[in-house]
């Protein structure tokens, strides 16, 4: 592992690292060759906010919004992608009204919801019936299970997040909740998604990497750049692997975090966390301009 994170880090400001792979490097070099049909395609939390205790409190990198306005401008679009609700991740973000990006996107709730910068409007369907029954049921199960004290619940409206990062043992709470959680989930028709010290019981078939496919089809894309941090990427990660097959020239970044392993063997890219994120942007920008 050590070889691979080596070979695809570079924090060098305005340089563009080299990727650790051939797919990675056309990738790079077909969003480079023709950036008017690229599609930048990035995570929240983790990627372009610094992960918090608090989720309410995170917001994105003080750099982040004018790197991707920046950029925005000389690609066929920008999505950010996130598992949180889409006005949540705007308002945290930052990205409304912003001059340059009017081609931004957020696709909340893996997708299932939309929000457009260049019109403000907000697309969202009707949540699944599990989700309030999950919910009414969360408190008792997270009080008689054992996992201790600091667990807490994240509403998010199409989902239910339950949290273990303020526990006293963070890991031994998210292990002594995840078979619980599991199957109160399956009871009502919904999935359980791991993330990091975070159990996301959300509806099946909304993830990143069908977003990430949709959107990328929808405006033809000659090329797609991914950047993520945690397991819940892992489908968007898979989904540029998808379009690579198929034709689709693609990048894949991991935005450095040890706790997700799986993510940085996979990555083209190693970057250094949402200010690495922030520098490849930058880099990006200034190669285009």
């Amino acid at each position: 592992m050590g070889s691979h994170q080596d070979s695809t880090r570079d924090d060098t400001p305005d340089h563009l690292p080299t990727p650790a792979t051939a797919a990675g490097r056309e990738g790079l070099d077909a969003l480079l060759a023709g950036p008017g049909r690229a599609v930048i395609a990035l995570d929240f939390d983790g990627t372009l906010a610094p992960i918090v205790a608090d989720p309410d409190r995170a917001r994105a990198h003080p750099d982040a919004v004018p790197a991707l306005a920046g950029l925005a401008p000389k690609v066929a679009a920008v999505a950010v992608i996130t598992g949180r609700p889409a006005e949540v991740a705007v308002r945290h973000g930052g990205f409304a009204d912003v001059p340059g990006l009017d081609h931004l996107v957020v696709l909340g709730h893996y997708g299932a919801e939309r929000w457009d910068a260049a019109t403000g409007t907000l697309t969202t369907p009707e949540p699944h019936p599990g989700v309030a029954a999950v919910r009414a049921e969360l408190p008792g199960l997270l009080e008689h299970s054992g996992a201790g004290q600091g667990t807490w619940t994240e509403e998010k409206g199409h989902a239910v997040a339950v949290h273990t990062r303020r526990a006293p043992d963070p890991q031994a709470a998210f292990d002594t909740l995840r078979a619980p959680l599991t199957a109160l989930a399956t009871r009502h028709g919904l999935i359980v998604e791991p993330g990091r010290m975070v159990l996301e019981l959300r509806p099946p078939g909304m993830d990143k990497g069908a977003a990430l496919r949709e959107y990328a089809r929808e405006l033809d894309a000659g090329s797609v750049l991914y950047a993520g941090d945690d397991l819940g990427d892992l489908p968007a990660f898979t989904a540029v692997d998808t379009l690579r097959a198929e034709g689709t020239p693609g990048l894949l970044v991991c935005s450095g975090s040890d706790e997700v392993p799986e993510l940085r063997e996979r990555a083209d890219v190693v970057v250094d966390g949402p200010a690495g994120v922030v520098r490849l942007l930058r880099s990006l920008a200034t190669r285009l301009a």
